[in-house]
């Protein structure tokens, strides 16, 4: 067995991260429970400071919440309910969380003990490739899902929206206060956790796209179209440069006997004259054909 994946940074770093994280986010959402109390003070009723307990929590149904809420104006109670249904969201959110943890979970032990039927016809890093496509955008979508139902529970859940609920609340003569509110630092943790999520998987396309073949073939194309260049430098050309300065010694050739054939040698003009003899009493005793001769 052949533990080649300890090596590998997924196994290392991201995978287990991954499956914490998604530990942490689901765990944060789907085990919250609120409370919620207000005290009801009816002025013409004895004993008053009515104190009423609202508990809520996953999966968040809100209408299906009820609590009873005295009449001051007589010897009764009423059932009121709160608004709203965020169970699809958070729901949506925690078994994105569920799946995300279980992949992880399975992804690493491949990594590990199984690295080499995962990268056996490449079916393995195919099939990464693509679950780890599909996580990225469903982590980014649940996060943004329930960061939005977690502002309208905020906002259903509000005690001052839950005391205009009771009818002897929105009378002036009584008086109607919160004596606890429910704690939202769980939830906000969940959601920051779901964008952190939603971060990692998709950095982890890149280390699952280095194993497919897409990436290998793409690299290899890629480093055979730069040697090519390289291969061809040499002979090819020195065998062009070689060829171009015969071609340009040729030339040479071919222009210096142009030139040559162009010179035209002339000789210095002359004039032939009259030829004068000369005796030895400095006489002249013939003349003859005198030669003058013109500089140029």
């Amino acid at each position: 067995m052949k533990l080649v994946g300890l090596y590998d940074p997924r196994t290392l770093c991201i995978q287990p991260s991954g499956f914490i994280f998604a530990i942490c986010a689901f765990a944060t959402c789907g085990g919250y429970h609120g409370y919620l109390q207000v005290k009801v003070d009816c002025s013409a009723r004895r004993p008053n400071n009515l104190s009423i307990n609202i508990e809520f929590g996953y999966p968040f149904r809100l209408q299906q919440i009820h609590f009873k809420a005295p009449l001051c104006d007589a010897s009764r109670e009423e059932v009121i309910f709160l608004n709203g249904d965020f169970s699809a969201a958070a729901q949506f959110f925690v078994t994105v969380g569920v799946l995300a943890f279980l992949y992880s979970f399975f992804a690493t032990i491949v990594y590990v003990f199984y690295q080499n039927k995962y990268l056996k016809n490449n079916r393995g890093p195919l099939v990464d490739f693509l679950v780890t496509v599909t996580f990225s955008l469903m982590w980014l979508l649940s996060s943004c899902c329930w960061a939005k139902s977690l502002t309208d529970i905020k906002a259903a859940t509000n005690p001052t929206e839950v005391l205009l609920l009771i009818a002897s609340c929105r009378e002036k003569e009584n008086r109607c206060a919160t004596t606890q509110e429910p704690f939202w630092s769980r939830l906000n943790t969940s959601t920051v956790f779901g964008f952190l999520n939603a971060i990692l998987w998709s950095g982890n396309i890149w280390f699952v796209f280095k194993e497919t073949g897409w990436y290998k073939t793409e690299r290899l194309y890629s480093e055979s179209s730069f040697d090519q260049p390289d291969d061809g430098f040499g002979p090819f050309r020195q065998d062009s440069f070689t060829e171009s300065r015969g071609n340009y010694d040729k030339q040479l050739e071919r222009q210096a006997s142009i030139n040559q054939s162009q010179v035209n040698f002339s000789l210095p003009e002359t004039y032939l004259g009259k030829a004068v003899i000369y005796e030895r009493e400095n006489k002249v005793a013939s003349q003859g054909p005198a030669i003058f001769v013109n500089e140029m």
